[in-house]
């Protein structure tokens, strides 16, 4: 008969301990010192960080801060947007890498384009960009290499440093 107790002690102690855990959880996360505010630029989901202690005056984060990523991350959701249009191959948030696959235009099927960006700081500068762009037409069948147009690609590092101008100035506190 006792050793028939024994599992249902432990079932009950383990139940007994993992109440208790809860409980600490349930009281202490309405504890609160001073909540700040903060968009998260990844998700655009509102986070509140919790700060050690009471000021009076507004905290502003620093982009670097608001990062969750290896890259600046205002760069990096522009990138991603403005490239939308074309499959991706390769997204690495950590490297700062994407890659889209071949993207035909319905608007002109002879034609498609491959498009790279390099997200290469944690700040939002316009050196912290590199996007390069490959195109081929159809010649007889098959697709040949044919130059990008400078103005292309200063067109698609103008956008992404746009938009991440716009979603910095969104989640900026005030």
């Amino acid at each position: 008969m006792i050793a028939s107790q024994a599992p249902n002690r432990k079932i009950l102690s383990l139940s007994l301990r993992a109440g208790g855990v809860a409980m600490a959880l349930l009281a202490l996360g309405g504890c609160k010192i001073e909540n700040i505010r903060v968009h998260n630029p990844i998700h655009l989901k509102p986070i509140h960080i919790k700060h050690h202690r009471i000021t009076r005056t507004s905290m502003v984060l620093p982009p670097s801060d608001l990062e969750t990523i290896g890259v600046n991350a205002y760069l990096w959701r522009a990138a991603l947007d403005t490239v939308s249009f074309a499959p991706l191959v390769q997204s690495d948030p950590t490297g700062g890498v994407i890659i889209t696959d071949w993207y035909v235009n319905p608007s002109n099927p002879g034609e498609r384009m491959k498009v790279t960006v390099e997200v290469l700081d944690k700040d939002l500068r316009s050196d912290a960009l590199r996007v390069t762009a490959a195109r081929q037409v159809a010649q007889a069948g098959t697709w040949v290499d044919a130059p990008v147009e400078a103005a292309t690609v200063q067109r698609f590092e103008e956008v992404i440093l746009t938009k991440a101008r716009d979603l910095r100035q969104a989640t900026l506190i005030k």
